[in-house]
């Protein structure tokens, strides 16, 4: 069964000394550039904000960072600004392969919804096109590394397993935000959902 690679999000502002850092988010480098040669394709993530977008925290008078705020798609987290377009915290992290990349997909670019899965924006209806991309190559195995495990790794896990494709998530090669016990929530998600964790 031909098998991908999916590389959630390794970017600047997500690792030690960026915007949103996940703690430990560079030490997973070096695995997901070993696991890169086990796949028949590698795609990458890539959040990619504009400065005004609505889960930004200073975009909301009042509003302190990681308090919640009801958006029309439901509960969003309000975050620091991070992975603003054109900005170093948006590139991906330097140490990261991008030589076997076949596709990357950026999400969060429309400013009204966030988008943490690399399925769908947070509204759930709005696809980013990749489900179609991997079916049109007959890629029917994923698997998911990257950060941040509880969110945007967890959610695509998740979508993907919905969608009919074989789903693992790779914990190794993957840190976790763990936010209020988020990790523990994803885990259960994740299996409940149907995703292999490995």
């Amino acid at each position: 069964m031909p098998k991908a690679l999916i590389v959630i999000d390794m970017q600047t502002d997500f690792c030690p000394g960026g915007a949103l850092a996940v703690p430990g988010g560079d030490e997973i480098i070096g695995s997901i550039n070993a696991l890169m040669k086990g796949y028949d394709a590698v795609v990458l993530t890539q959040d990619w904000h504009p400065a005004h977008h609505a889960s930004f925290a200073v975009n909301h008078p009042g509003a302190d960072p990681f308090s919640l705020a009801d958006m029309p798609y439901g509960p969003q987290v309000l975050w620091p600004p991070h992975c603003v377009i054109g900005t170093p915290g948006a590139d991906f992290h330097p140490g990261l392969d991008l030589s076997r990349t076949d596709l990357v997909i950026r999400k969060g670019f429309r400013a009204h919804v966030d988008s943490y899965s690399a399925f769908f924006e947070n509204d759930r209806q709005t696809p980013t096109g990749l489900a179609g991309y991997l079916r049109d190559r007959g890629l029917s195995d994923l698997s998911f590394v990257g950060l941040a495990h509880d969110f945007c790794v967890a959610w695509s896990a998740i979508d993907a397993a919905k969608l009919g494709f074989a789903a693992t998530v790779i914990e190794d090669a993957t840190r976790a935000i763990d936010l209020n016990g988020s990790r523990d929530r994803a885990r259960a998600d994740m299996r409940g959902a149907g995703v292999i964790l490995e």
